[in-house]
């Protein structure tokens, strides 16, 4: 039985939905030595890289939607730890570019590994992440992503449906 209450809202459902994926991608990580915020950068960078980007921090704060600030700590701290190096762009004095050392490229392996078995017990209700739910799930999630949302446009009636 769900502990979501009657006629919650789609709203409340999306924060329920990522705040539960974020504690359990956390805990997840944890023994790794990453949080989960940290994650979704050495993940992201580890996809990237494979590509043959090495991208400057803006690119990954825009990359993984968190903000370039935060990015930029996150960055430190990863480097900090020996997981990532930054260097300075050499076309362009601002920006930073970033890239995984070998040992941020083994922990992210082994992060995605743990975070791809969560990603499993999440669909599960789907019929697994290759059932045509998930991908339809997916579809779905991408489309939300995609929505304008601007806090600052909002019309009596919208602001009433949240």
């Amino acid at each position: 039985m769900s502990k979501v209450p009657e006629g919650a809202t789609p709203g409340f459902l999306v924060w329920r939905l990522s705040t539960k994926w974020r504690v359990a991608v956390d805990r997840a990580v944890a023994p790794l030595g990453l949080t989960h915020a940290q994650y979704s950068l050495v993940a992201s960078l580890h996809g990237m890289q494979r590509s043959g980007l090495r991208p400057s921090q803006r690119r990954l704060a825009d990359h993984t939607g968190l903000e370039a600030l935060y990015v930029s700590k996150l960055a430190r701290g990863l480097e900090s730890a020996g997981l990532v190096e930054r260097t300075r762009d050499p076309d362009d004095p601002r920006a930073v570019r970033v890239a995984l050392t070998e040992q941020g490229r083994e922990t992210a392996r082994e992060a995605i590994g743990v975070v791809r078995g969560l990603l499993r017990q999440l669909l599960t209700p789907l019929g697994g992440p290759d059932s045509p739910r998930a991908r339809e799930f997916t579809r779905d999630l991408t489309a939300l992503l995609d929505a304008p949302l601007d806090p600052f446009d909002l019309t009596d009636h919208e602001t009433e449906q949240s």
